[in-house]
Parts: structure tokens; sequence; C-alpha cells
């Protein structure tokens, strides 16, 4: 929206700044962050108030997670709230990119408000119905798909980029829709499954999504394409400034995140951000590199689909519990070492993330 002061600008003036994405994700990053730390607590307060008993705690889980009784949930809506509100300050609305993002953001944050909302009123850990959020997540992805199909270069239409083969394209023709649908959905699921421990996955979440955001800032500029050789993907630049707003937004939610968490993201958190992640990396055309910056994402749902398929086969467990980080609290270690091993985990696989883009 404030973009649009640079009608104002006479090319030497305060005015001008803003014409520049660098300039305005800064203003989105510190927004956001102030967003969230203006309505954290009385977000909290009123979550409180509302839930009660706060969200269900799972009686098959670890044994120490049920001092954390009566800790409210949904905190995404700070993060998506923040997110959303910088982003329209911040960035140009007339980029169709900006809206996709966006679009699927709120979609799962919705699917994600539903479920948290079932749970905590009926105070059971059920909620919505996983094929009904499934379904929903599917029809969400393959709107996306089509919708950045059709602002993608022609020569980009329908394929998937490989990292360091540089000028390689797979053309996967009509099976696009579903191969973009598997990485939204995937990504979404991922994420909302990392979310078991204070501060486990809104650090990753920002560090996935930074990396991610300097990629599609590199990607939307011609001379740096041109440089690393990588496709070019005209407005993807936009994206940098939804990031950063990402950023600032969950910076102000980790300080109430953090162990011990005063407010949980909740599904609405979870989903939205993996979902924007997804979202991200099909406009971007680096779906295979958000598996390496998103690789604890990826090792989390593994950990999920072995412990399932192998106990159905023999009848017994490949790890203590999954996802993985229960593993390792039943093995003894400290929720805080937990979660600050796979925050460094995370930044090292953003750095080799990153090193796809020069390594060709």
């Amino acid at each position: 929206m404030l973009y649009w002061l640079t009608a104002l600008s006479d090319g030497g003036d305060v005015f001008n700044l803003f014409r520049y994405i660098t300039f305005r994700a800064g203003g989105a990053f510190l927004t956001a962050l102030v967003f969230g730390f203006v309505f954290g607590r009385p977000l909290i307060n009123v979550l409180r108030r509302r839930q009660g008993k706060g969200q269900p705690i799972r009686d098959d889980g670890p044994e120490g997670h049920f001092v954390k009784a009566g800790t409210p949930t949904m905190g995404g809506l700070l993060i998506v709230g923040a997110l959303v509100t910088a982003t329209l300050l911040w960035a140009r609305l007339d980029n169709p990119f900006v809206w996709l993002v966006l679009f699927v953001t709120l979609s799962f944050a919705v699917i994600g408000f539903a479920d948290d909302y079932a749970k905590v009123s009926k105070q059971n850990t059920s909620g919505v119905p996983g094929k009904v959020r499934l379904l929903l997540g599917i029809l969400i992805a393959a709107i996306a798909a089509w919708w950045a199909a059709q602002f993608h270069p022609v020569e980009l239409q329908g394929r998937l980029a490989l990292p360091v083969f540089k000028d390689t394209l797979v053309n996967l023709g009509y099976f696009y829709i579903p191969f973009s649908i598997c990485v939204i959905v995937g990504a979404a699921n991922a994420v909302n499954l990392t979310d078991g421990l204070d501060g486990l996955a809104i650090m990753p979440v920002m560090i996935a999504a930074s990396t991610l955001g300097v990629i599609a800032y590199a990607v939307g500029r011609v001379d740096f394409t041109e440089y690393l050789d990588v496709h070019y993907v005209p407005g993807t630049g936009e994206i940098l400034i939804f990031t950063a707003a990402l950023f600032g937004g969950g910076l102000g939610f980790l300080w109430y995140n953090a162990p011990p968490a005063a407010v949980f993201m909740g599904d609405t958190g979870s989903l939205a951000l993996g979902g924007a992640l997804g979202a991200i990396a099909i406009v971007t055309k680096h779906e295979l590199v958000l598996a390496i910056v998103g690789g604890l994402f990826v090792v989390e749902a593994l950990s999920v689909i072995i412990q399932v398929l192998y106990f159905k086969k023999t009848g017994k467990r490949v790890f203590l519990m999954a996802p993985i980080h229960h593993h390792y609290e039943k093995k003894g270690w400290a929720e805080p070492t937990i979660v600050i091993r796979f925050w460094i985990i995370s930044l090292i696989l953003a750095m080799i993330g990153l090193a796809t883009l020069k390594v060709r």
C-alpha cells in the first residue's frame, strides 16, 4: 500500500525510498514485530479467558507435557495478524504472487483455526477430521498451483527446476498440479507435526522463510539470475516483504512462546506458516530446495510415517515416540536442549539451501 507513495516522488526525496524492495522489507519486519509486541499480551489474555482449560494435552504424550495444561492455543492468530497487516501495508498490491501467498496462508489459517476451536471447545485432541482437513488443503493447494502457473514465464510453466543443475528443467506436464499440491500440503502438515515443543517450530519456520525470501528476491532480478545461473521469475522479489513480515511476526510470537510458553501457536499458526513456505517454493520454482531448507520438517514428517508403517507391519516401534522430537524427550533430553539443537540444524540446512543458488 505504501508503495504508492512513490507517485509523490520527484526521484530525489524520501518518497523514492518506497521504490526499493529492501527498504519496504525492513519496514514490514518492524511493523510485524511491533504488532506482535503490542497485541501479544492482550491476545493471550483474551485466549486464556475464552479457552478456560486451554489446549488439551495428549494422554499418551511425554509425561513432562502435563505441566503445560491450561496454556492457551491459537497463538498463530498473532503471527498471521502481524504478517498480513505488514504485508498489505508494505508490499505492492498489484503483484499476483503476493496475493497468492496471502491466499494460501489465510486459507490454511482458517482450517487450523477450525481445528483448534474444535479441540478447545470439546476438550479433546481429535479436532476437525483428518480427511476433511486434507481435502480442504488439497483444494487450496490446487488453486494456488494453477494460479502460480498462470504468472510464470511460459518456459517455466509446468516444469520443475533442479538445484545445482543449471538450465535443467523437468517437464511435469499434467503432474505439475499434483506435485505442487504435495509440496504445499506436505509443508503445511510437516510444520504442524514439528510444533510439539515450546519454540520448536517458529524459529525453523523463520529461518526457512528468510532463506526463501532471499531466493525470491534473487530470482526476481534479471541481473542476479544471470550471475547465479538460475531461472528468472518476474515479480517474485515482492515475496521478500512477506518473508520479512513473517520473521518480524515470528519474533513477536517467540517472545511469548519461549519456554515456558505463555501461548501455543496451534494449528492456526503451524498450518498457515507451513502452507506459506510451500507456496513460496512453488512461486519461485525452488520446490526441491524447500526440502533442503525445511529439512527439519521433512525429518519430523518422515519419522511419523516410518513409525506408523513399521508399527502396522511388525507391531514394534522404530522411535520411542514420534514425531522425532518426542523420541529425544523420551531419551531424557531436556526440552530446551532439543529445541536449540533443532534450531542449529535448521540454520545449517538453510545455509546449504542458499548454497544451491551458486553451486551450478
